[in-house]
């Protein structure tokens, strides 16, 4: 029950959804997440390390990147996620985070500290 509970309580953060949706296409690091969000670096990582509290992302270190991933085993997010695609043009927000995620090479160069 306390699964359920968490993950209830996980999606009930805008941001924290916003993060899970795009994991939920594709691994991405920290740095295309803040390009893709325009969320600050800190409350990504902040949102992360709920999300892997929580045991539901996994990260992957490769070279200086640490990219994130959906935990593949968690069914029940993972039809709740499937239930919010199905339905994504209702949330704008959602639609254009999807759209900028086209883009998410171009983010690395942050994480590289080379200009945009």
């Amino acid at each position: 029950m306390n699964q359920l509970i968490n993950i209830f309580k996980m999606l009930s953060d805008e941001n924290r959804l916003r993060i899970i949706m795009l994991l939920y296409k594709e691994e991405l690091c920290v740095c295309q997440l803040e390009g893709i969000l325009k969320i600050s670096q800190p409350r990504i990582s902040q949102n992360l390390s709920k999300l892997r509290d929580l045991n539901l992302v996994e990260d992957e270190r490769r070279e200086k990147f640490v990219f994130y991933s959906l935990k593949k085993e968690h069914k029940l997010l993972l039809n709740l996620l499937e239930n919010i695609e199905e339905k994504i043009t209702s949330y704008p927000v959602l639609v254009d985070d999807l759209a900028r995620l086209q883009g998410k090479d171009s983010y690395l160069s942050v994480c590289r500290g080379q200009p945009k």
